[in-house]
């Protein structure tokens, strides 16, 4: 309890040490997916990671990319920071149109963000594909992943998502009619299989 109210335990995934350790447990194999099969990134790209959190996409990249990881969260960015700092570098900031006039419109090859748009409301959501739009090159792909609600999914899989940190989990066809507003060419491809737990991922793919 803190001041009378009951603390509610998915704050502790605010830790990175907590964060990690989850991930190790049921989704280690996840970041090599999103990486190899959808990332897909090459020595040389410049790539550009929305709400990197404690960056361990950072370990699944090839080497001799250059990364940029921005975060919100500080411990997040200190412990990016610790373990990458020799390979990448890290923005504690929020994500706003500032941000490309900082870093340089049109200069990343990829513009990626792991689970961060079901913490994002339509309006934001909606910000973000502008935002990586602005500053991915042409020819360049923004890459999605996050937890979706499908028909037919496992009732184990439709609870967690439920429960998440993010409140805006959507369905597929939500997710890319946002995508849409500012790119033209979206795929999206669901997958039950990431994860050690039953859970539903949706990856998108905007071509610029």
């Amino acid at each position: 309890m803190t001041n009378g109210r009951r603390l509610d335990p998915r704050r502790l995934l605010d830790l990175p040490i907590v964060f990690r350790w989850l991930y190790a447990v049921v989704g280690s194999r996840e970041w090599r997916i999103f990486a190899e099969e959808y990332v897909r990134a090459r020595a040389g790209d410049r790539i550009l990671d929305v709400g990197c959190g404690p960056a361990d996409l950072v370990a699944a990249l090839p080497a001799r990319v250059e990364y940029t990881g921005i975060d919100v969260n500080e411990r997040y960015v200190r412990s990016a920071e610790r373990r990458f700092a020799a390979h990448a570098r890290f923005l504690c900031r929020p994500v706003d149109p500032g941000m490309v006039d900082e870093l340089g419109p049109a200069s990343f090859d990829l513009v990626v963000a792991h689970g961060l748009l079901h913490h994002l409301d339509d309006a934001q959501a909606a910000e973000f594909f502008a935002i990586a739009r602005a500053a991915v090159r042409p020819g360049g792909r923004v890459v999605t992943a996050d937890g979706c609600y499908v028909a037919g999914q496992s009732p184990v899989a439709r609870y967690l998502l439920s429960r998440d940190r993010g409140r805006h989990v959507r369905t597929r066809d939500a997710y890319v009619a946002l995508a849409t507003r500012s790119f033209s060419d979206v795929s999206s491809d669901i997958r039950h299989d990431t994860y050690r737990v039953p859970y539903t991922m949706v990856f998108l793919e905007c071509h610029a």
